[in-house]
């Protein structure tokens, strides 16, 4: 019988690695988190510049109890050390003609806007609504937290796709409810929050408009940063602890077990299980020798459909924009083409659509005063598309900031007083994500469920894996949810005690 606390070690600290360890803590684990960047929060790590707070990722919480409930394993309560405030409307849709579609709960105000854009689709779109719940129910109260090691598991789940029609696209699902294609495009673009082509996701996708509806749209005050360091309190008041500036060079295996990790350094760090919450793609690849690997070998990994990757543009600004909302997506002028050169012909358009994010709108204290904090952000190619970065980056930051000063923000380049930018290689350097794609392996139906990278490792005993590339995918809730399944999959301290 061993006499110590088992020991699990926690390879990145984003949220789905934060939540794993505060899962494990609350079951009898000692609990080492390992960050390679200076501060947690991984994706959503904070920037701050000149007096501004740049949340560096994940912006709207749409599922609030699955944070709550993290708080309530440690006894305490998620509002006593995070306020969310709910967004109404949730987002802004501006279309490239003009026409706005401001996206809530509300049937009454979405009734009125959509008898104005497409006249005689409300009934469509309240028959799309009630398909979105009968998918989350499924899809996500059902099956998101539990683990899908066999196939079998994937087949009992069968049925009931075909009977919601849940395996075709959710641009497809969309159109079989709606006729106007601005509606079409609201009710299909979610995957692109979850690094997906809506001509190629799956319906199961569909539930994101019924999470929104049945949970709202949430800004945590003071950034989602807030969230990231109420976690990280979580887990040292297990005492446990977060070390940041350390880099995992490998995963030690032995007998096909990990056994600890390898830092970059050399110190190795024995444990008894490690969790990875880095890139899937990048934990077998670069953590696992190939000699280790059955399933996910280079080959298969090289093969994989992986997920666009994102060029953000972080700024603020010496003057304030009362009449631009928190959320804002702009459509450009063409969708399906648009989507089909990111992620089939991979190559980087002229035009875009993009995503406004203006945090200032809900909590002035993220600017100075008298200031407005902003993030834009525009969905490209991964960098299986070649394009150097290096050399067009600054080009297309332009290109971005003069399509928001002609259709959202009128000469707003001359009070702009802090800049910076995130592109695809900062995904693959920084982030260490495989060919830079903002959110691992593609969540296609070939890509999903049991298809995708298990959450307890298929290839090595005593590994597991949360975050965006295991199951059930990415998206805040998604990550949170890959962490539950560890509930599951990964055996109670007291049990390896014994």
């Amino acid at each position: 019988m061993k006499t110590t606390v088992p020991h699990a070690i926690v390879i990145g600290s984003g949220f789905g690695g934060l939540a794993a360890a505060i899962r494990l803590g609350a079951r009898g684990y000692r609990v080492t988190v390992l960050e390679q960047l200076d501060a947690p929060g991984g994706r959503a790590y904070v920037f701050r510049q000149d007096g501004f707070t740049f949340d560096a990722g994940p912006t709207i919480i749409t599922a609030p109890f699955l944070l709550e409930e993290l708080w309530s394993l440690c006894n305490r309560r998620f509002a006593d050390d995070v306020e969310l405030r709910a967004l109404q409307p949730f987002y802004r849709i501006r279309f490239h003609d003009g026409d706005v579609l401001d996206c809530s709960d509300d049937d009454a105000r979405m009734r009125a806007q959509i008898e104005r854009i497409a006249p005689g689709e409300f009934a469509g779109y309240q028959r799309f609504i009630k398909a979105s719940e009968e998918i989350y129910d499924v899809a996500f109260a059902r099956l998101a937290h539990l683990p899908f090691n066999s196939f079998g598991d994937m087949l009992r789940l069968v049925p009931d796709l075909l009977r919601l029609r849940a395996l075709r696209s959710i641009h497809a699902m969309a159109a079989s409810f709606v006729k106007s294609p601005k509606l079409r495009f609201a009710l299909s673009f979610h995957p692109l929050f979850v690094g997906g082509n809506p001509f190629a996701t799956t319906a199961i996708y569909g539930l994101i408009a019924f999470l929104e509806r049945r949970w709202g749209v949430h800004f945590a005050v003071g950034g989602t940063g807030s969230i990231v360091a109420g976690m990280v309190k979580l887990i040292e008041g297990q005492g446990n602890e977060v070390r940041c500036g350390v880099r995992v060079a490998s995963i030690a295996v032995e007998d096909r077990r990990a056994t600890g990790v390898v830092c970059d350094d050399g110190h190795v760090l024995a444990s008894d299980i490690v969790v990875s919450n880095a890139d899937s793609a990048g934990t077998y690849r670069n953590l696992i020798p190939q000699a280790a690997r059955r399933r996910w070998s280079d080959r298969k990994l090289d093969r994989a459909d992986y997920s666009m990757s994102l060029f953000v543009w972080y700024f603020g600004t010496g003057k304030q924009y009362p009449d631009v909302p928190h959320h804002t997506i702009l459509v450009g002028p063409r969708y399906r083409e648009l989507l089909r050169d990111i992620f089939q012909r991979k190559v980087l358009a002229e035009d875009f659509s993009l995503y406004l994010h203006r945090p200032t709108a809900s909590d002035p204290s993220l600017a100075p005063a008298g200031c407005d904090a902003f993030y834009v952000l525009s969905p490209v190619p991964n960098l299986q598309s070649k394009t150097d970065w290096r050399l067009v980056g600054e080009t297309y930051r332009r290109a971005i900031a003069e399509c928001l000063s002609r259709c959202i923000l009128p000469d707003f380049e001359r009070h702009v007083i802090t800049s910076r930018i995130m592109t695809p290689l900062d995904f693959r350097d920084r982030l260490s994500s495989y060919q830079g794609a903002a959110f691992g392996l593609a969540p296609v139906l070939s890509q999903s469920a049991w298809f995708r990278p298990h959450n307890r490792s298929e290839e090595v005993e005593n590994l597991y894996l949360v975050g965006a590339g295991t199951h059930p995918g990415a998206g805040v809730p998604g990550v949170l949810s890959s962490a539950r399944v560890l509930d599951t999959v990964v055996p109670d301290a007291n049990v390896l005690l014994r």
